[in-house]
């Protein structure tokens, strides 16, 4: 057998040119102590922290495949709970970086994620529909809440009571009761998509923002607090009418039949505030103080409102008030009777618009924080991959938002069209709508930013020293890197100039444009006419005109032939030197967009809108294989240096390497979450960048790994099978349910794998218990003590007994994939399960995690369990057992709990001395100060 071609691994090496991807939402969070610093935005699969005030990046949150979409700081500052595309939700350190809490339960895309006032629950929302309950403690999942019947755009716990409300694009606004995980009440008061609701006036009033430029404010009154017979009445304030009226016409969310004892609390609508804004509110969100209310459209201007207080509603009424019996006063002399004097409190009274802020660009999402002294910083993630911080001074009369802090170098307005590599593997171009970025390779930072027009394809100039940039408008840029100017601009096409190919002598260059001509250019040196230096210029020589528009032009190596691909699908080749046509090359339906000659001549690959690559021979022309490359347009190709090995990027969001001569796929790079517009490889081979409609730069490193085809084809085997495995109880129709899923996980291989490892401790179990059995029988025919052979697992972890290494694989098992392991696990293995279980119980070892496991076997096996008659003694001696310890567990629990609070009444009262220390001698340094003044004054006078 002959020795295989080796390959080389290229590995994905890092993301850059993203500030934010649109997806997902940006959030403060506190680092070091600091709040209103640094920010948190989603980028493709990561989340980058950024510095305000530097516009640095400081952190990255190390994301897996997919995309993020939503992000929720947690209370204590301490976490952030990261939500994806796929439905997992990982958790991550804030001090470290790492996530190490991973909850999966969704089947689609998680679009809300909201803490409880501890930080101890998260709940999420997902375009599955469903709601979980989360445990962040014990890293498992407690409920599932279903009853929406479309994504639900958002979720909020309600601080003083176990209640949590949510919103849905099915129009409907549900409150859940989390004692028994029930919904009690569905507000049906709205006619389109609910996109984002929030809790304001200590919770006693609900805003929900629809499809329209209504924000509906609906009264929220508790049980215990319908008609409190001791509570004043505010003076003089006529409720509005529409508050009054118990029965609801509009919003239907009270009806004539429901007992005041079957529910929780009414919601009544109190009225609207009117946007300026037309279209749908995209988000909606109030600071943590609950004092500012904010909301955006699909527009670039964000509304911000003051929710007012009692002490402050109470004031303006009581202005009213006078100026209303001023003005009865007036009439009542001018003859008219006003028997009462009364206002009416308005909603607009309660809440009063403050300012909008209006930033460069859309906005996708925002964030507030409120500072005690009245400023308000808004920081924005905007459409053209941006982030801006606004302040507002919410205490002046009029306030003015002030642009304060904004990130924009590390990144392009627009998507990234034209990518290239200088001489020496260091400097990346990338060209875009509106600017050219130069990128240091290694650091990744931005080392120019150049205004241009519409980019379509560059190059280096030989030196490195100048770029040259093909625009959507025919023109030629060239630029000087080291002063980044624009060194001159010539019109060289009436169209698009689509492509540019540098001469192997390096010293010209040919373009090809959508005026159907090919015109090829020579580099000169001119003197300026107010400068004594030369400085770079080009010069068109000849003129190539042909019957269709040229979408991409190469030279050959040898710079004898020159390869131009047309419009009409077809690849013609003609001599440099006297322009004459050679061969035509043509099979594919749709037009080539990319092609590249191969670094020996030899061989011509094409790139095409139907999904093909072909490669064919430039001597006779002749096809030497078609492969179905990629599952949409083939967007860019390009031979590494120096081999027959070429890589291809996809409207399919994958790149694909492949070999030219036995026409094999080598390996798929996949990371893009959006099309790929462009990519380059370095002159070594070492590196590749590439460009997509996701904003995104990432860059591909070669490593020293051999790859091996054969291995490489059965990892990819083994990625399809985990995902079918994941995707196993999905129902084939959309929408049909199997049955409801009580339970919070999900299958995935991490859970299957879990399943299998517990089983493998049973089986190994079963085996050495045997094997003890026949041991002792050996011992006692031979009369004396036989050596026991080890069996090497035991002896690998740590010489344990059979039945310790079971509770140290159930002890390894994911708190948030215990349950669906345990689902997973064939009944056959349960009885044995419960015997190891009566022994760990007794021995008084991790009663919490073997309850946890006990008694959710119990519920998923009650019937096998309690019919079979083997399994009673057990399930008895299991009940002592349990209970005992148990209720040690919670002695210990209650001592414990007792202790933190003798100690935190200790805390309090030193501190309470404290305070009293401290004002005292704040009065002695007042008192001194005033003596001292006195004193001057006396010298004075």
């Amino acid at each position: 057998m002959g020795l295989t071609k080796q390959y080389l691994r290229y590995v994905a090496s890092a993301v850059f040119g993203l500030i934010g991807s649109q997806k997902g939402n940006i959030v403060f969070v506190t680092l070091r102590g600091e709040k209103g610093r640094y920010v948190a935005v989603p980028a493709c699969e990561h989340v980058f922290i950024w510095d305000l005030r530097k516009g640095e990046k400081i952190l990255i949150l190390q994301g897996l495949k997919q995309e993020v979409t939503c992000l929720c700081p947690s209370p204590d500052g301490l976490h952030l709970a990261v939500g994806y595309e796929d439905g997992s939700i990982r958790i991550f350190s804030l001090l470290s970086g790492e996530g190490n809490i991973t909850f999966n339960g969704h089947k689609a895309a998680i679009t809300s994620l909201k803490y409880d006032q501890l930080g101890g629950r998260l709940a999420s929302g997902s375009k599955d529909t469903d709601v979980i309950i989360w445990d962040v403690i014990n890293e498992s999942g407690l409920y599932r809440l279903k009853g929406h019947k479309d994504a639900v755009t958002q979720a909020l716990f309600l601080r003083e009571r176990n209640l949590l409300v949510t919103s849905g694009k099915d129009t409907m606004v549900k409150w859940w009761d989390l004692d028994n995980q029930h919904c009690f009440k569905t507000m049906v008061g709205h006619r389109t998509e609910v996109w984002g609701l929030v809790l304001v006036s200590e919770e006693k009033r609900l805003i929900t923002g629809a499809a329209d430029s209504e924000l509906r404010a609906w009264d929220i009154a508790y049980l215990q607090e319908i008609d409190d017979p001791e509570e004043p009445e505010p003076k003089k304030i006529k409720e509005s009418p529409g508050i009054q009226d118990a029965p609801e016409a509009e919003d239907g969310t009270l009806e004539a039949d429901e007992e005041s004892e079957d529910r929780i609390l009414s919601c009544r609508k109190a009225g609207s505030i009117m946007r300026e804004g037309r279209d749908r509110v995209v988000n909606l969100a109030v600071d943590k103080t609950g004092r500012i209310l904010a909301c955006h459209g699909t527009d670039s201007v964000l509304e911000v409102f003051c929710v007012l207080s009692k002490a402050e509603i109470q004031k303006k009424m009581d202005k009213k008030l006078k100026k209303a019996r001023k003005r009865a006063k007036l009439n009542s002399a001018s003859g008219e009777e006003d028997p009462e004097t009364s206002v009416t409190m308005t909603l607009q009274d309660e809440i009063h618009r403050v300012a909008s802020i209006k930033t460069s660009s859309k906005i996708k999402s925002f964030d507030l924080i409120h500072s005690p002294q009245g400023e308000l910083k808004a920081v924005f993630l905007l459409q053209n991959n941006l982030v801006e911080l606004y302040s507002l001074s919410t205490s002046l009369p009029t306030p003015q938002p002030v642009r304060t802090s904004r990130i924009t170098i590390g990144g392009h307005r627009s998507d990234v069209r034209t990518l290239s590599f200088s001489s020496d593997n260091i400097a990346v171009l990338s060209a875009a709508a509106e600017s050219i970025k130069i990128w240091n390779r290694s650091t990744l930072q931005c080392i120019r930013t150049m205004p241009c027009e519409y980019a379509l394809c560059s190059f280096f100039v030989p030196g490195d020293r100048q770029v040259v940039i093909g625009t959507k408008t025919g023109n030629l840029q060239l630029y000087d890197l080291a002063s980044g100017n624009l060194l001159e601009t010539i019109a060289a096409h009436d169209g698009a100039l689509w492509s540019m190919s540098l001469s192997p002598d390096q010293r010209g260059f040919v373009t090809g444009g959508a005026d159907k001509a090919v015109k090829f250019w020579d580099f000169e040196l001119v003197t300026d006419k107010n400068s004594t230096q030369k400085r770079l210029s080009v010069r068109q020589t000849r003129t190539l005109q042909l019957d269709e528009d040229v979408l991409c032009v190469s030279y050959s190596p040898n710079q004898k032939l020159l390869a131009v691909s047309l419009l009409d699908c077809t690849v013609k080749i003609f001599y440099v030197d006297t322009l004459k046509f050679f061969l035509s090359l043509y099979g594919h339906k749709l037009p080539v967009i990319c092609m590249d000659i191969s670094h020996d001549g030899a061989l011509i690959a094409t790139g095409s809108a139907d999904r093909n690559v072909k490669i064919w021979g430039l001597d006779f022309g002749d096809c030497h294989r078609s492969l179905f490359a990629h599952d949409d347009s083939v967007m860019y190709l390009r031979f590494v240096p120096k081999s027959h090995l070429f890589f291809t990027a996809g409207k399919d969001r994958k790149i694909k390497q492949w070999d030219a001569d036995k026409f094999e796929h080598i390996q798929t790079l996949e990371g893009h979450h959006q099309e790929i517009w462009c990519l380059a490889v370095s002159p070594s081979g070492d590196y590749v960048v590439s460009a997509s409609h996701d904003k995104s730069l990432r860059l591909w490193e070669r490593t020293r790994e051999p790859l091996i085809l054969e291995e490489e084809r059965e990892m990819q085997r083994e990625a399809e099978y985990e995902e079918s495995v994941a995707k196993e109880d999905q129902p084939a129709v959309p929408g049909e349910t199997q049955g409801d899923n009580y339970f919070t996980g999900k299958k995935t291989i991490e859970t299957v794998k879990a399943a299998e490892r517990i089983m493998e401790a049973i089986e190994l179990y079963r085996e050495e218990t045997a094997k003890m059995k026949e041991h002792k029988a050996i011992c006692r025919a031979a009369g004396k003590e036989v050596p026991l052979p080890v069996n090497p697992i035991l002896m690998a972890h740590g010489n344990i007994s059979p039945s310790a290494y079971v509770l140290e694989t159930f002890k390894r098992v994911k708190s948030s994939e215990l349950e669906e392991a345990l689902l997973v696990l064939p009944f056959s293995y349960v009885p044995d399960i419960l015997k190891l279980f009566n022994e760990f119980i007794q021995m008084g070892s991790d009663i919490e995690l073997l309850c946890r496991c006990l008694f959710f076997l119990l519920r998923i096996h009650f019937g096998q369990i309690t019919s079979n008659q083997m399994l009673v003694p057990v399930i008895e001696k299991l009940k002592e057992t349990t209970i005992s310890k148990v209720r040690q567990v919670q002695d210990v629990i209650g001592f414990n709990m007792a202790g933190l609070d003798y100690l935190k009444r200790e805390c309090e009262a030193k501190s309470e001395v404290m305070f009293f220390a401290e004002a005292t001698s704040h009065l002695e340094e007042k008192k001194r100060k005033r003596k001292n003044r006195k004193k001057m004054i006396l010298t004075l006078t």
